[in-house]
């Protein structure tokens, strides 16, 4: 047996620095300083895509009660305007990026109102698409195929489509309580991020995706987006788009109403090579 040559003193520091690296995450390819975000405010932003600038796009920010966005007199031909709005800590005045190693949960009633073509939802987008990737989607748009398409896709996003699972349709004027769970784990290939989809339309019964793992990144951008999550900086929030009324001035209204945020704090995340590199010291 080898014999122990570490003081007691050392012994206990060695295993308090591997107990706090079961905390770490494999594969993230950086420390995680923020954590998860403790939202107080929306930022929002408008005419994130402008291809009708004639258009008038106003905003009500009373987070978390409601955000809305009009988007009015639309009679340009093709292209769209996208509106979003991020989860804030500073008071809206700037955006709080989240971590691959953040773990949060966060829903709106959702809906889209008025005489236009036009889609929304909740948005997680990625590091290099901030604002214009990365969405929970219901579509209102008039002759998309399949009609009221709801689908999660773009961006880090495992892609989801409750049509085709559950054959849900979204139209005009319904409400779409929209759910989104991170949950990093290990961040790891044998333990990615997962990330968890449900819906209910007009008060109906709830459809979930269940947890689906997010793939691996790239490897080129590790350090410092990491691999097997959402790639830091994400950002969380809504967005909503219209297209172009082709002559004929159109209008829509998206609302968010009753947004809930909760920081699910930082699971453990425990490596079998930790414990092994621990177990060869003293054996």
């Amino acid at each position: 047996m080898r014999r122990i040559s570490y003081s007691h003193l050392a012994f206990a520091v060695l295993v308090a620095g591997l107990l706090a690296s079961t905390a770490a995450f494999a594969g993230d390819g950086r420390t995680c300083p923020g954590n998860t975000p403790n939202p107080n405010s929306a930022k929002v932003n408008l005419r994130v895509f402008n291809d009708c600038p004639t258009a008038t796009a106003t905003d009500v920010n009373g987070y978390p009660a409601n955000v809305q966005v009009t988007n009015g007199n639309d009679d340009c031909f093709g292209g769209l305007n996208r509106h979003t709005w991020e989860f804030s800590t500073d008071g809206g005045v700037t955006s709080a990026p989240f971590e691959n190693c953040s773990y949060y949960h966060y829903c709106a009633d959702f809906s889209i109102d008025g005489d236009g073509n036009g889609e929304g939802g909740l948005e997680v987008s990625p590091w290099w698409a901030e604002n214009t990737d990365g969405q929970f989607m219901v579509n209102a748009e008039a002759g998309h195929v399949p009609a009221g398409e709801i689908a999660c896709f773009g961006g880090r996003l495992p892609f989801y489509s409750f049509t085709v699972n559950f054959g849900l349709h979204y139209v005009i004027g319904q409400v779409a309580h929209m759910d989104i769970v991170y949950n990093p784990h290990s961040l790891a290939a044998a333990d990615p991020a997962t990330i968890t989809y449900s819906i209910s339309i007009n008060g109906g019964p709830t459809f979930s995706s269940g947890p689906l793992p997010f793939d691996q990144g790239n490897a080129t951008e590790d350090p410092p987006h990491g691999l097997w999550g959402e790639l830091v900086p994400a950002h969380a929030g809504g967005y909503f788009q219209q297209q172009g009324g082709n002559g004929v001035p159109q209008m829509l209204v998206a609302t968010w109403r009753n947004i809930c945020y909760e920081n699910l704090g930082s699971p453990t995340a425990t490596e079998k090579a930790t414990w092994g590199r621990l177990k060869t010291l003293y054996r």
